[in-house]
């Protein structure tokens, strides 16, 4: 493989567990996309980010469901909106994305390793 990470830049990337508080549409996005509130414990608190998993997952699906996600990247505007953390999914075809998730309930903001 090319590109091998080193262990150290690994560790350095924050992959927690979060659930979804929120869900709005993002009209504004380029590809379609919800706008989601993520709630990572009390030492992250709640975060904002949109994604574009509109094809599988209606918002009702993602209300209290948890998910993974990196928490530290750099925020980065899209159009008028702020994301803060970046949610992880398998993509397929036509970009088709299945979110990651735990399979039981866990505590918020529990580090992925």
């Amino acid at each position: 493989m090319e590109n091998n990470l080193s262990w150290q830049d690994f560790e350095k990337v924050e992959m927690r567990v979060g659930t979804v508080m929120e869900v709005n549409d993002f009209p504004e996005a380029r590809k379609p996309a919800y706008q989601l509130s993520i709630d990572f414990g009390s030492a992250i608190g709640i975060l904002k980010t949109s994604a574009q998993i509109t094809k599988r997952y209606s918002k009702e699906d993602l209300i209290n469901r948890q998910i993974v996600a990196v928490v530290n990247f750099p925020k980065k505007q899209i159009g008028k909106f702020m994301s803060e953390c970046l949610v992880l999914g398998a993509i397929g075809a036509d970009s088709d994305v299945v979110l990651l998730a735990p399979d039981f309930k866990i505590e918020n903001g529990l580090r992925i390793g």
